[in-house]
């Protein structure tokens, strides 16, 4: 979802500020398994869009599979449009939430890129792209390819987008941006699809993204730790956007460049996680407020302990306590954290949080409605095909709910 606006507080205009900040943003952090406490892949996912009520989707795959020449319908996931036909496949996977019967995970953050790159004329925006792919994908590396294929068979319909994919054994952050479009003299568009690039996070590493494409300088022989589309350097030279080696080429720098709110509003979010959980992190506060962008936040950082599923609820209910940027403390706080003057994790504009994690007992995942920082928390299984009870997490603390016929 969309990046929000940095909007700086003011005494006489807060109310003005709350207002004018979009609504739509999202944060995602990253646990790999050799990270976590139980040997479980964490993936957080805060969908901060008011507008779009929390939904944890269910689709359930019908035992027969489809008929062959069947067609799947396609709307945008932010506003409905309907967007064309494709065919189904045979054969689908279940899904719950952002999770399919396989363990995979998909999850987003929209962080825009230049507009100059949107195609009107795309069948394919993220949201379908996630589902469509958690219903036909097994693993992660295989989510990869399949997203890349459909967004290059039938158009990319939305802005610049950083994808959390992870499977019970790896985690990767892809992210993508459309080529914008130029007529093909048929009718269509002779740039369609997507220039990406996607990374393995190493394992006992913990990474996140927030609004903000992440991904710079990268490997261009390692296909075991990056992917990438084959035009993803020489679209950038075309467009004028890069001039150098290869070797020193930056997905981020070239696609999508940090300016102050980028910082101040996005990346600071995933220093907030880092600094929560690894040693060191201090050092880029400069960074996170906008002041100093050479002072550029790795990529993914080693935590100084494992984390687990309840650090990083803790984590999404972050306000920058003990920071310079502590929202507990400033002028607008008063008796009460709104979670609207600056960007927050925790905000009152969220939709819902998930937490899904690739195990299919006891639980699977957890998920809540609105703000994370008050919000009941829910734990669900990934195989099942009705939602269990709803349980409740006494301070964050998860209880087991036991998977129906599993």
């Amino acid at each position: 979802m969309k990046k929000p606006l940095f909007c700086l507080l003011t005494v006489l205009t807060p109310f003005l500020l709350l207002e004018s900040t979009p609504a739509g943003a999202c944060t995602n952090f990253i646990v790999t398994r050799g990270a976590s406490t139980d040997s479980t892949t964490l993936v957080s996912y805060s969908a901060d869009s008011h507008a779009l009520y929390g939904c944890l989707y269910k689709f359930n795959a019908p035992k027969g599979g489809f008929r062959p020449g069947e067609m799947l319908s396609v709307y945008e996931w932010d506003t409905g449009r309907y967007l064309g036909d494709i065919p189904q496949v045979e054969h689908p996977y279940s899904t719950v939430g952002n999770m399919n019967e396989h363990s995979l995970i998909i999850t987003e953050t929209t962080y825009g890129g230049r507009g100059e790159l949107a195609d009107s004329t795309g069948r394919m925006d993220y949201g379908s792209m996630i589902y469509i792919t958690l219903q036909r994908a097994r693993t992660a590396r295989e989510a990869i390819r399949v997203m890349a294929d459909l967004a290059d068979t039938y158009g990319y319909a939305s802005e610049g987008e950083s994808f959390s994919i992870a499977d019970a054994d790896e985690a990767w952050i892809m992210e993508v941006i459309g080529k914008g479009f130029e007529p093909d003299g048929k009718g269509g568009n002779a740039r369609k699809g997507i220039v990406w690039v996607a990374r393995r996070i190493p394992d006992g590493y913990v990474s996140g993204h927030a609004n903000q494409a992440r991904i710079t300088t990268f490997p261009l022989d390692d296909p075991d730790n990056c992917l990438y589309s084959p035009d993803v350097i020489s679209f950038a030279r075309e467009m004028g956007y890069y001039e150098g080696p290869d070797a020193e080429f930056s997905f981020c720098d070239a696609y999508a460049p940090a300016d102050f709110s980028a910082l101040r509003a996005c990346e600071a979010r995933v220093w907030s996680f880092f600094r929560r959980v690894a040693d060191g992190m201090d050092a880029y506060t400069d960074y996170a407020m906008g002041h100093n962008p050479a002072n550029r936040m790795p990529l993914w950082v080693k935590p100084s302990k494992k984390v687990s599923p309840k650090e990083v609820f803790d984590a999404m209910r972050d306000h920058y306590e003990g920071t310079p940027m502590d929202m507990t403390r400033d002028l607008g706080a008063g008796c009460r954290i709104a979670g609207g003057r600056c960007r927050s994790k925790s905000t009152v504009r969220s939709t819902s949080t998930n937490v899904p994690r690739p195990r299919s007992r006891p639980v699977s995942g957890w998920w809540r409605r609105r703000t994370v920082r008050r919000a009941t928390i829910w734990g669900f299984c990934g195989s099942a095909s009705t939602m269990p009870p709803r349980r409740v997490l006494r301070r964050s603390i998860a209880r087991s709910i036991a998977c129906p016929n599993v």
